[in-house]
């Protein structure tokens, strides 16, 4: 994959083989174990000596594999309470991160990661999970429908247009970016205009099982706007469908005000509680549209279909044969995908062979020739 001429670095210069290499992952924040963060477990197992550094650090939060670590949190740790809400000074945090010891540094990214100042001998690779979604495909969402204050509305708009200046102008501090989807190398492109290579973030297929079903639906989800659970949810209520809920979020009361009898949420779980609900549920419902679609993966690993919106990740996982994809963001749509689940059959040894090319074990094979062929400096 060419370089931006940028960002190039000369590559004269032998490479040091990369177990030799002092490496860094930054990561935007680990306060929980979702998608970003399984990615970064998974990087630890393929960089064993690399340090960890974030902007905020709950380490009862994340896994041991990350706790065991060094871990550098930024000098705003100490609010990680109120992380969402801290987004304006995170530039400034990331970039008094000191790294010029490293020669890689590798980037997780979805929140501003990209963003810290590498030294000119490092090579700065960045794994894109996407681009600020609040900055770029769904701002006008964020401004017009998911913010109801209208003094929250009116100082968007103006921090908004600074660190948009800001996250475009830090992405020529990456030499390498690695999309997590074709969805993502499309954002990639539109809002940085770099070029990218998809490499699959890593599922632990081989954990997940399949069990009869127990008549209910699952949605696998952190509870905020753009995930898009309000109209599934209601839907779910109104027609006295089971559907079960494993995730938290600042979104938990207002769905919890439209859910009913049927709809039960079961807040964070553990890795295994989650496989168990997997493993029951007759269909994992994304009413959204995904990045990638881990959750998506986690489903079919149990040979269970998926119901999801026919946008961004879900076109890549959900093959046919392996699902029903609709078109609309909207209860009647969902209910004609779910009247097709009813009547359809589904062989979990085959939904369960359809994610094998998802496992850690490609990704980690993947990754190691990205890094090994772009981390000469």
């Amino acid at each position: 994959m060419p370089l931006s001429l940028a960002s190039a670095k000369p590559l004269s210069q032998v490479s040091q083989p990369l177990s030799k290499k002092r490496t860094a992952i930054v990561h935007y924040w680990l306060v929980g174990m979702r998608g970003g963060e399984k990615v970064v477990e998974a990087l630890c197992r393929l960089l064993p000596d690399a340090d960890i550094f974030t902007l905020f650090y709950e380490p009862e939060a994340v896994s041991p594999a990350i706790r065991a670590r060094s871990v550098h949190a930024s000098f705003l740790n100490p609010l990680r309470k109120h992380y969402r809400s801290l987004l304006p000074l995170m530039p400034l945090a990331l970039e008094t991160f000191d790294l010029r010891t490293y020669d890689l540094v590798i980037s997780s990214e979805s929140g501003p990661a990209k963003g810290v100042i590498v030294p000119s001998s490092a090579r700065h690779i960045c794994y894109c999970h996407t681009p600020m979604r609040y900055l770029w495909d769904l701002y006008p969402a964020y401004l017009h429908e998911f913010t109801p204050s209208s003094l929250e509305r009116a100082l968007m708009a103006p921090v908004a247009a600074y660190l948009r200046l800001w996250d475009f102008a830090s992405s020529a501090r990456v030499d390498s970016f690695i999309a997590n989807s074709h969805n993502v190398k499309q954002r990639i492109w539109r809002a940085y205009r770099r070029e990218s290579q998809v490499i699959h973030p890593p599922v632990a297929v081989d954990r997940f099982f399949w069990k009869p079903d127990r008549d209910y639906l699952l949605i696998v989800s952190e509870l905020v706007a753009y995930k898009r659970l309000d109209y599934a949810v209601r839907l779910c209520a109104q027609q006295g469908i089971r559907l079960k809920i494993a995730g938290d979020g600042p979104e938990f009361r207002r769905l919890k005000g439209l859910a009913g009898r049927s709809v039960e949420f079961c807040g964070r779980l553990t890795d295994d509680e989650l496989c168990h609900l997997y493993s029951r549920c007759m269909a994992l419902l994304v009413p959204g549209e995904e990045d990638f679609g881990m959750t998506m993966v986690e489903a079919l690993a149990s040979g269970k279909p998926v119901i999801a919106l026919g946008r961004g990740g879900a076109l890549e996982i959900v093959e046919p044969g392996c699902g029903f994809l609709y078109e609309q963001p909207s209860p009647d749509s969902l209910h004609s995908a779910l009247r097709r689940l009813y009547r359809a059959e589904f062989s979990p040894s085959d939904l369960q062979a359809a994610v094998q090319k998802f496992s850690e074990l490609e990704f980690q094979r993947h990754m190691q020739t990205f890094i090994e062929s772009h981390a000469r400096v």
